[in-house]
Order: C-alpha cells, then sequence, then structure tokens
C-alpha cells in the first residue's frame, strides 16, 4: 500500500472512530433517557463506544502490516454500522436493515479481530508487510534492520 493510501486509510479510520465515539455516546444517552429499557439501543450504544477506540488504535499502527490491518479496519467500520445500525433501527423502527444484518456485522467484526490478532503474530516474527516502493533499497520505514553474518563471520 502506497504512503497516500495509508494515509487516507488512517484518515477515514480516525473519521469513523468520532462518527463511533458520538453514536456510543448518543445512543447511551438514548437509552437512558428516551427508551426505557431496550437493551438493543444499549447494545448498539456499545459497540459503537468500544470499536471507535480501536479504530485509533489501528489507525496508529497501520504502517505495521498496512494491507492487513486496513482490511481489518475496513471490516470493523461495515461491522459496527451493519450490526449498531440494524440493532438501533429495530429500536426506533422494529424493523431491521435487512435480514440478518447483525449477524452479518458482528461476523464482520469477529473476522475484523482476528485478522488484528494474525497481523499481531506476523509483526512478532518479523514478517510484517512493510510500505515501499518497488524498487527502493533499504530497509522499509519502520521494518527492523536485518542482521545477516558476512562471509569473513562478522555480524554487519
Amino acid at each position: 500500500m502506497s504512503a497516500g493510501g495509508s494515509r487516507i486509510l488512517s484518515g477515514l479510520f480516525i473519521v469513523f472512530a468520532g462518527l463511533f465515539g458520538a453514536a456510543g455516546v448518543a445512543g447511551a444517552a438514548i437509552g437512558a433517557h428516551v427508551v426505557s429499557d431496550d437493551r438493543f439501543v444499549a447494545i448498539a450504544a456499545s459497540m459503537a463506544l468500544f470499536h471507535g477506540p480501536a479504530l485509533l488504535g489501528l489507525a496508529a499502527v497501520l504502517g505495521r502490516a498496512p494491507r492487513l490491518l486496513g482490511l481489518a479496519g475496513m471490516a470493523a467500520i461495515v461491522g459496527v454500522v451493519l450490526f449498531s445500525g440494524d440493532l438501533a433501527t429495530r429500536a426506533a423502527t422494529g424493523a431491521s436493515l435487512f435480514a440478518n444484518a447483525a449477524p452479518t456485522g458482528g461476523m464482520m467484526l469477529i473476522a475484523a479481530w482476528l485478522m488484528v490478532a494474525v497481523a499481531g503474530v506476523l509483526a512478532m516474527f518479523g514478517r510484517a508487510e512493510t510500505s515501499r516502493r518497488p524498487g527502493s533499497t533499504g530497509p522499509a520505514p519502520g521494518a527492523a534492520p536485518r542482521i545477516a553474518p558476512s562471509i569473513d563471520g562478522v555480524t554487519r
């Protein structure tokens, strides 16, 4: 992924983090003051509230594995929109966004978190993706330096 693509994706994650945070707080307020005893509103608000900071975290570490973490972030955005959106729509109108919207969103959120876990494992073992232009020499920005023995046995 290009540096410009990572910058745009990171910005998108930050935008949705803000939107999810605002929606989560608004949903919690609606659940507390407008809708009495509606678990759908509470669940929708909590999903938005804790995935907002997760997107901020992904934006911060996107350079470690731009493709995998980018895909994870996009899956999280779509997952929250489907899951929380479906529950909020049910609470407000009694109807669903579409058949299986919430379960589809939930599965996307599970997949997003698993992609984050895989990106972490790859980073631990030095196999994380790097943003590097084709034909460039030297390590990619943020990549761990490679230490290889030379012919005379001296590590360089």
